[in-house]
C-alpha cells in the first residue's frame, strides 16, 4: 500500500483513493463529499466510460432508433437537429441504455450476440478508464492544484481483474497510484439492494464467462427459447447471481491490494476529516501484505 502506516496516511501531503463496491453502497456519495471540500479531484470511472470511451456509440445507438421515425430521419439527414447524450455523475441513464437487456425483441430485448458485443465494448472501455487513472492524477494536481484524489469506480470494476495475480496489469498499475478501499456492505445491505433493483432493474456488465453461465442456466431452468426471454426477469435473476459472484472478489482485492471499510462506517461520513478517520481506521486494522 502506499500508505503503510495510520499515520502515513494522516501525514501525507498528497492523499490518493480508489473507492469499490457494489453500486449503492456510496462510493459517488463519498466522492462528492470529499469534492465539495474543494481539495479533492473526483474521478469517475463511468462518466469517464459515458463521455469519453463510448461516447459514439451511445449517441450512434440513439440516432438508429430516430432514424426510424420518418419525421426525425428528415432531420438528421438535413442536419437540421442533432442527438447526444448527456451522462453526468449522478444520470448514467445513457450507458444504461446502450448495454441494453437481452431477450424477447417485443419486450425491448436484445438478441444476445448484440447484447455480448456491448458488454465486450463496455468491458474495453472500464479498462482503459480504470488505466487512465494515473494520467487524471496527475491532470487534476498540474491543471487545476488537487492535492488530493479520490476514484470512484462501477461496481463491475471486479469483472476485469484476478486479485490472486500479484502481477495483474490493472491492479497493478492502481497499486502504485492509489490506495485502494472496499466498502463492504452487510447482509442487510444486500438484501435492501436486491429489493432496490427489482423495483428499477438496470443493465449492468459482467465477466464474459459469468454472463454465457448465467445465460445457458436461465435458459434451461426457465425452459424458454433466448428470444422469448423477459429482458427484466433475466437482470432481475443475473444481479441475484452476481451479488454472490462478486463478494469474493471484492473481498480478495482488499485483502491482496488495499483495505476495508464497512459500509456502515462509511456512511457516518460528513466530511473529509471523517474520511481521513475511517481510512486511518482501516490501515490499522488490516492484515499486512503478502
Amino acid at each position: 500500500m502506499i500508505y503503510d502506516t495510520a499515520e502515513a496516511w494522516r501525514r501525507a501531503p498528497k492523499k490518493r483513493v480508489l473507492l469499490f463496491a457494489m453500486s449503492g453502497l456510496g462510493k459517488t456519495h463519498v466522492s462528492a463529499l470529499l469534492r465539495e471540500s474543494r481539495n479533492w479531484f473526483h474521478y469517475s470511472i463511468d462518466y469517464r466510460i459515458g463521455t469519453h470511451y463510448m461516447g459514439e456509440y451511445i449517441t450512434d445507438n440513439a440516432k438508429a432508433e430516430a432514424m426510424q421515425v420518418p419525421f426525425l430521419r428528415e432531420l438528421l439527414l438535413s442536419d437540421s437537429i442533432y442527438i447526444g447524450s448527456n451522462v453526468t455523475f449522478h444520470n448514467l441513464g445513457a450507458v444504461s441504455a446502450y448495454l441494453g437487456k437481452p431477450g424477447d425483441p417485443a419486450k425491448g430485448g436484445l438478441d444476445i450476440d448484440t447484447y455480448r458485443q456491448r458488454q465486450s465494448r463496455f468491458a474495453r472501455a472500464e479498462t482503459q478508464a480504470l488505466l487512465d487513472t494515473p494520467y487524471f492524477i496527475e491532470r487534476a494536481e498540474a491543471l487545476y492544484g488537487y492535492p488530493h484524489f479520490v476514484c470512484d469506480t462501477g461496481g463491475s470494476f471486479c469483472e476485469w481483474v484476478d486479485p490472486e495475480d500479484p502481477e495483474d496489469p490493472i491492479l497493478s498499475v492502481l497499486d502504485r497510484n492509489c490506495l485502494m478501499i472496499w466498502i463492504e456492505g452487510s447482509d442487510a445491505h444486500t438484501e435492501e439492494l436486491v429489493r432496490r433493483f427489482d423495483r428499477d432493474p438496470k443493465p449492468m456488465a459482467y465477466s464474459p464467462d459469468f454472463l454465457d453461465r448465467e445465460w445457458n442456466d436461465y435458459l434451461v431452468q426457465m425452459q424458454v427459447a433466448p428470444d422469448k426471454v423477459d429482458p427484466d426477469a433475466f437482470i432481475r435473476w443475473t444481479y441475484a447471481q452476481a451479488l454472490s459472484h462478486r463478494q469474493p472478489l471484492y473481498a480478495a482485492i482488499a485483502r491482496n491490494w488495499g483495505v476495508t471499510v464497512a459500509a456502515e462506517d462509511m456512511a457516518r461520513v460528513r466530511d473529509a476529516a471523517d474520511f481521513d478517520d475511517v481510512v486511518a481506521a482501516a490501515i490499522d486494522s488490516a492484515p499486512s501484505r503478502r
